[in-house]
């Protein structure tokens, strides 16, 4: 069958068929961590299996097993799977490594120049100095983050009409400056292609120097450099709710994506939020909506905003909040 990268792979039934020795304890432990991650991974990018399997060209009962740490998985589907959930290999696979900052660093050491390598090697040996590596204090406004259906942009219009700001959904500014819709920029230059339109959408919002609420796409959180910009730049808030109101928030407006026609949404839904929970929670400030109405929602969310407004709208000489 044809690849979905444009190349012609055998069956993946014909690689599942392939039976190795039965793995030893510690082997069964790394595959039950192997599991867990490429599960997180895939939660993260808001997939189901059903998706991810049409992708990456390898069976949706594989994955399956995979994930529940049964899979004697190929590297060559390893990497298949990396491919479709447009990730380093090096992700899916267990590590000790726990520093949040790890996946920023090693992505923007991938794009330095020589020059920007020899200058970081001499400051993490103690032979440099930090000078113009040092970042400067910003604040763009106040971004909102959280799964879809969590209020994001109904909050953040009422948020922005309340201070005055300009309000900004991400997701949007990317379709006016490409031209195209999210799905069809998914479509035609898959995740990873998505993911550089969103760093360039947020790059020049940033440049603008204007205050503004920004309300971000749900999986924004997977994407490493992407997302420490919003941290660094932003006082960012997570708008969380229940699975259940994600759901019928979602549905409300009449949008399955990307859960349309899969009897499990629901517990897919489950797997996205816990995915990025650990990640959503690096946000300095947490908005619960489980309960409340669009109105009380908004009027916690003005409350939550409005001493950082007057601590660092001043800071940065940008028009404080309207009382």
């Amino acid at each position: 069958m044809a690849g979905v990268f444009g190349r012609h792979y055998h069956s993946p039934d014909r690689c599942e068929r392939t039976k190795m020795a039965e793995p030893d304890d510690t082997d069964a432990s790394f595959l039950l961590d192997l599991g867990r991650h490429v599960r997180t991974m895939r939660g993260r990018r808001g997939m189901s299996r059903k998706v991810l399997a049409k992708v990456s060209g390898i069976s949706e009962r594989y994955i399956a097993q995979l994930e529940s740490g049964k899979g004697n998985v190929s590297i060559m589907l390893l990497r298949r799977i990396s491919e479709a959930l447009a990730t380093p290999l090096e992700d899916l696979l267990p590590s000790n490594e726990s520093s949040a900052d790890w996946p920023v660093i090693r992505d923007l050491v991938r794009r330095a120049t020589p020059v920007q390598i020899a200058h970081a090697k001499d400051v993490l040996s103690g032979l440099g100095r930090f000078g113009g590596l040092e970042r400067e204090a910003t604040f763009h406004g106040i971004a909102l983050i959280g799964l879809r259906g969590a209020g994001k942009s109904t909050l953040g219009k009422m948020l922005a009409d309340s201070i005055g700001w300009s309000f900004v959904e991400l997701n949007r500014e990317i379709e006016r400056q490409n031209g195209l819709s999210v799905s069809e920029i998914i479509a035609l230059y898959g995740q990873e292609g998505f993911r550089r339109m969103e760093q360039a959408a947020l790059s020049r919002l940033l440049a603008r120097q204007e205050p503004i609420v920004l309300a971000t796409g749900g999986g924004i959180v997977s994407e490493p450099i992407t997302f420490d910009q919003i941290l660094t730049s932003f006082y960012t808030i997570w708008l969380k709710a229940e699975p259940e109101e994600h759901m019928a928030r979602v549905r409300g407006q009449g949008d399955l994506r990307p859960m349309a026609d899969d009897r499990a949404a629901m517990q897919e839904l489950r797997t996205i939020l816990q995915s990025r929970e650990p990640l959503y929670a690096r946000a300095a400030g947490v908005l619960d909506t489980a309960g409340l109405s669009v109105e009380a929602a908004a009027q916690k969310l003005v409350a939550m905003v409005s001493p950082v407004l007057s601590r660092d709208a001043g800071a940065f000489g940008l028009r404080e909040a309207a009382p």
